[in-house]
């Protein structure tokens, strides 16, 4: 049985909404209120047993043609022998427009490009929704969103049930029984237990997860094919649950990826394994719900549905309906546009500066997109590096570290920016808002009352810098370092960013807004492998960043919240050779973070939450710029599509559950492949 979570919901009902009483510093504020947003969509809630259950039916269907090519000519099993013993049933009750019809093409664009179907090394699929088509994970968040905040609960998925064992050090899954790979091979914990003992926990392997991501100092037991045991070192490790969600935890397909590594095959490598499975061999053995099974490169990525996809509806219809499924290989400006003229069907849309004239092309009742706008959920923000050595190769770098570390100088920061020009600057209208850091505005822990801001107010931006003893001693227009620090250099910051359009928005705002104070501020734009090369290795001054749902949901990012690891957060990184100096406040952030994730009283955890996010904007941790919403872009003829922000506890992909989509038999378009399934050598 699964374990209930009542968070917020529940904290709202049982009285808890009252402020965390705290005087404010000198210079800061409560947070303003925002504007409302237009075309902003209303979420109808459900409860778990209403999205999905697992359900035995007296009747499966399938495709006719399907049927008539596969089945009867002995190609295939009967669909009933392909399901699952029990199957995951979707419900009628929170579909928009219910049970539907079979056949037709889902189209994306992206602009990423698969680097192989190996994810169990961390290989991308190239992200825009492919990844999550792939890669299918013990757990499931995404559709939470649509959860009743009484009832927020982690959704089963590839793990049917589990169950805390009474002094809460032991979690026992149950798997799914029956559940075969789309090449008719069974899912079992061998899957997992490769997946966990042969890749994640094999540091010649790179991974999108670790040991300690499921909780401190997880272990695995099988019990039998289709259970499994973890144990921990603390009891109530309650964010391993979701942590085992898309994409830390989906198992790769053992018999598939088992020859190929070192460990079962003395002719392999772990660079062979590593880089196994390129992205033009297909079809790809998958638990989703549509296969790889023709791929050119940069032109197209062609999935068919998955004939042993484990998933019905409540009539015994196999999922999913859409017959085929299409990844364009563009860019991800080119996927807005596309969709906004009708050539693709399904985009995310998050550059602001475009936000009015989507709108007025949306308007037109010709238009065959629609727009729903979420809450404000993205946010960007300066992050500092707090770190006093890694990557530190001069005096200038060391003396803007100790400055980062300095809450006087982050104060000076916070109020040299102008964030309604800022905001205006990235769209007009009333769509961003000012953002102090911290968690993210109208997301469903956050309450504006524990936010301390530190607004607008050069006057007293330029009384701490003189405080600090950075003066213009030169009469360049600049300040200076004291003269025995870095030689009185000019004070000189270098600003990691992108190459983005919003990202040269913020560019020429913060150089301006930082030179009324007396700082250079140099962009370095970088692309988004260089950025995340240099984020990783700590080599920056400051970076600019967009943050989605590390900021969204404590317990499944803590790691970006608090130091709890070395590896994060990204703007206080640590090596053996150069660790963290974790300052006071970073202290009881740890301590506090500790608290969230063991936790299981939600009304004791919503305030832990409360009580992080004062104490990460009291400390500015990360200098809060503006945060917006985004814009989920669906094209008219799919249905089953229902309101959903573009990000929440995961992207919208996996929140609108794709697999239940389905597209009138009038509005279909033609496939690529018409009547073809995954042909396996």
């Amino acid at each position: 049985m699964r374990i209930q979570r009542h968070l917020l919901g529940l904290a709202i009902a049982l009285g808890c909404s009252s402020a965390i009483a705290q005087a404010l510093p000198e210079g800061a504020t409560t947070i303003p209120d925002a504007a409302k947003i237009p075309n902003r969509l209303a979420i109808k809630y459900f409860s778990p047993e209403q999205i999905e259950e697992f359900k035995q039916l007296d009747h499966y269907s399938e495709p006719d043609w399907v049927t008539e090519n596969y089945v009867k000519t002995g190609k295939l099993p009967p669909v009933e022998q392909r399901l699952p013993e029990v199957p995951m049933v979707l419900k009628t009750a929170s579909m928009p427009d219910g049970v539907g019809v079979y056949g037709g093409v889902f189209r994306h664009v992206i602009g990423g490009r698969p680097q192989g179907w190996n994810w169990s090394a961390a290989q991308s699929q190239g992200y825009g929704g492919i990844n999550y088509t792939m890669q299918q994970c013990l757990t499931r968040t995404g559709p939470m969103y649509q959860l009743n905040p009484n009832e927020l609960e982690v959704l089963p998925n590839l793990a049917q049930s589990w169950q805390w064992s009474e002094d809460g050090m032991s979690l026992t899954m149950k798997l799914i029984k029956g559940a075969k790979w789309s090449d008719g091979s069974p899912f079992t914990s061998e899957d997992v237990r490769f997946y966990w003992e042969d890749t994640v926990l094999e540091p010649r392997i790179p991974s999108f997860s670790s040991q300690n991501a499921l909780g401190e100092g997880a272990k695995l037991e099988v019990v039998d094919d289709y259970t499994i045991r973890w144990h921990f070192a603390s009891p109530n490790q309650n964010q391993a649950l979701y942590n085992m969600s898309f994409m830390t935890f989906c198992p790769g397909p053992a018999h598939i990826l088992k020859p190929l590594h070192p460990k079962y095959n003395d002719q392999a490598t772990f660079e062979s394994f590593n880089n196994a499975l390129p992205a033009n061999q297909v079809p790809v053995v998958t638990m989703g719900p549509w296969v790889p099974v023709d791929y050119k490169d940069d032109q197209i990525v062609v999935l068919r549905r998955n004939p042993y996809y484990w998933k019905v509806d409540e009539a015994g219809n196999q999922l999913p309906y859409i017959d085929e499924m299409h990844f364009k290989l563009a860019t991800w400006e080119s996927r807005t546009l596309e969709t906004m003229s009708g050539q693709a069907d399904f985009s995310n849309m998050e550059n602001p500066p475009i936000y009015i004239e989507t709108l007025r092309k949306l308007a037109n009742p010709d238009s065959p997109t629609k727009a729903m706008f979420g809450p404000r959920n993205l946010a960007f923000q300066i992050q500092m590096n707090f770190n006093p050595t890694l990557s530190v190769t001069d005096e200038r770098e060391a003396a803007i570290r100790q400055l980062n570390r300095d809450l006087k100088f982050r104060k000076a920061i916070s109020h040299s920016v102008d964030r309604k020009s800022l905001g205006q600057a990235l769209v007009k209208g009333p769509f961003a808002a000012e953002y102090a850091g911290g968690l993210h505005p109208e997301t469903t822990f956050y309450n504006k009352d524990d936010v301390v801001y530190f607004p607008y107010n050069p006057q007293l931006a330029n009384q701490y810098l003189d405080d600090l003893g950075l003066k213009d001693t030169d009469g360049n227009g600049i300040r200076n370092f004291p003269a025995d620090t870095a030689e009185g250099a000019d004070v000189e910051i270098v600003l990691n960013t992108g190459n983005g359009t919003s990202d040269t928005v913020f560019n020429e705002n913060l150089v301006s807004m930082m030179a009324d104070v007396g700082i250079k501020l140099i962009p370095r734009i970088l692309d988004g492998i260089q950025g995340d090369s240099a984020r990783d290795s700590a080599d920056f001054d400051w970076r600019l960043n967009r943050s989605d749902k590390e900021l969204i949901v404590p317990m499944q990012r803590i790691s970006l919240l608090a130091p709890v690891s070395k590896s994060g957060p990204y703007w206080h990184r640590g090596t053996e050779n150069n660790p963290q100096v974790l300052l006071p406040f970073e202290e009881q952030l740890v301590e506090i973070a500790h608290k969230i994730v063991l936790e299981n009283d939600p009304v004791k955890q919503n305030q832990l939450v409360r009580e992080l996010n004062r104490i990460t904007t009291e400390n500015i941790y990360h200098v809060g710029l503006v945060a917006y919403p985004g814009a989920l872009l669906v094209n008219k003829r799919i249905k089953n599509v229902p309101n959903a922000p573009i990000i929440a506890y995961q992207w919208a992909e996996d929140a609108v559950m794709r697999e239940r989509f389905w597209v009138p038999k009038d509005k279909q378009i033609s496939e690529l492949k018409p009547n073809q399934l995954p042909e396996y050598k």
